[in-house]
């Protein structure tokens, strides 16, 4: 019996059965299409989870800051005279891992590592002035002469940094007010500073005297980062070089990088598959890392675990179906006892009617599996477009930013359900196809 013989023959003999075939399908078909949905569901929840983490920062930027030790119950442990795990000298503690320039060099050298960047922070307090207006913001330096190697992009101008220039953030404008305002006046709106000189006036205090000294910096702005949703929105960014000399005015005294570290240093790897690898590295070394890479991991493992779970139920459907389709096989074998007989007699194999009705309960499992897929995307789309509809409007109230997916189905999903449920109905046939195969042809004739 050739193959297309076999498919004539399966499908003719399907054919005479309709109705018990398609109560059989049924069962098949909402196995299925529960497997298509709750899938689906768990992917489109997993995809709007890494969408809305991955505005918590670059997934390429591994974040590095010095290990001052471990933290017994009376405070650091010490250790007295000499250094131990990168602690220096006496009542210093014994594992402590300051991230010098030493520390760029050694994590530099790591493998995937693109670029370190040292970042230090303004020690002294600072108001902004600009046409009469006022404002705050943070000002950090960064070792680096292009912000782009921070993961930035610019909404205006360059992110190019130069000796007195400054490139804020795209909600620095908004912390500016006027200070001459009147009750019942109308806010200034904030102001384009983009191409303009401002004036940060730096303050400190001296312990001594108690009084309040100030210094005012020109500063040049020459790019506006774009929104971010992070830090860099409300930050104003310098190169390095000239924040450590206010720093230096601020806190009396030189800084030594070699003593004293940097607050943290910004490294990129070359991908983001190797973010994790990185920061493994980095710990290693004894410096604390961290990467939102590490977030979209965890969230990735709860979403796998999600999906197998709301697969299995669909699965326990789709195993009740399977009882139906081997129910539905023996009682077939039951009713052509005398017909499997006669195809034996004119010169059938075992092979043969093993093949017809394994064929059969296959094809049963194809047709409902077919059915559940086309079901299950159909009830995706329309649960997706309520859902986002829903979600939309929840969000318009609270001000989150709405969900892009609700429920989403790849490719490969509808091609493992077809061939999944085929299987199924496959291995269901299996018991009642081999108790036909094995029937006497002279006890099948004779079979009332």
């Amino acid at each position: 019996m050739t193959v297309f013989e076999l498919i004539a023959l399966v499908l003719e003999n399907l054919s005479r059965r309709k109705a018990r075939v398609a109560l059989t399908a049924v069962g098949v078909i909402i196995g299925t299409a529960a497997v298509v949905i709750l899938v689906s569901l768990a992917i489109g929840l997993q995809m709007d989870a890494q969408n809305r983490l991955g505005g918590i920062g670059d997934l390429t930027l591994v974040q590095v800051y010095p290990n001052y030790g471990d933290m017994g119950p009376g405070g650091p442990i010490m250790i007295e005279g000499g250094s131990g795990g990168g602690g220096g000298g006496s009542g210093q503690p014994s594992n402590q891992k300051l991230v010098t320039d030493d520390s760029i060099v050694e994590i530099a050298a790591i493998p995937g590592v693109a670029a370190v960047i040292p970042r230090d922070y303004m020690q002294a307090g600072g108001i902004m002035k600009f046409n009469g207006l006022e404002g705050y913001a943070s000002l950090i330096g960064v070792g680096t002469d292009d912000l782009t190697n921070l993961g930035l992009t610019a909404e205006q101008g360059t992110l190019e940094l130069e000796h007195g220039s400054v490139v804020i953030g795209s909600f620095v404008p908004t912390t500016f007010y006027d200070p001459r305002l009147r009750p019942g006046q109308e806010p200034p709106p904030p102001p384009d500073m983009l191409g303009q000189q401002i004036a940060m006036v730096l303050i400190k205090y001296d312990p001594n005297t108690q009084e309040e000294i100030r210094k005012t910096l020109s500063l040049m702005v020459t790019g506006v980062i774009t929104e971010s949703r992070g830090e860099a929105d409300y930050s104003i960014y310098i190169g390095l070089n000239e924040l450590t000399p206010i720093n230096e005015w601020a806190m009396g005294r030189r800084i030594n990088r070699q003593r004293e570290g940097y607050n943290q240093l910004s490294v990129r790897v070359t991908d983001v598959s190797k973010a994790l690898e990185v920061t493994d590295a980095i710990t290693t070394l004894g410096y604390q890392a961290q990467t939102p890479q590490s977030f979209i991991q965890g969230i990735n493992s709860f979403f796998v675990v999600l999906q197998v779970i709301f697969g299995g139920v669909g699965a326990i459907a789709l195993l009740v179906a399977a009882i139906g389709i081997a129910n539905t096989m023996a009682m077939a074998i039951l009713e052509r006892t005398r017909e499997i007989g006669l195809m034996k007699a004119i010169g059938a194999t075992n092979r043969d009617v093993l093949s017809v009705f394994l064929g059969e309960a296959a094809g049963i499992g194809l047709l409902g599996g077919l059915g559940g897929v086309i079901l299950g995307w159909s009830l995706g789309q329309v649960i997706n477009v309520l859902a986002l509809s829903y979600l939309a409007g929840q969000s318009a109230q609270t001000g989150a930013p709405p969900p892009t997916v609700a429920v989403f189905t790849p490719v490969w999903l509808p091609i493992f359900a077809l061939v999944f449920a085929t299987l199924m109905g496959l291995i269901s046939g299996l018991y009642p196809a081999l108790r036909a195969a094995t029937l006497i042809p002279v006890t099948a004739l004779k079979y009332e």
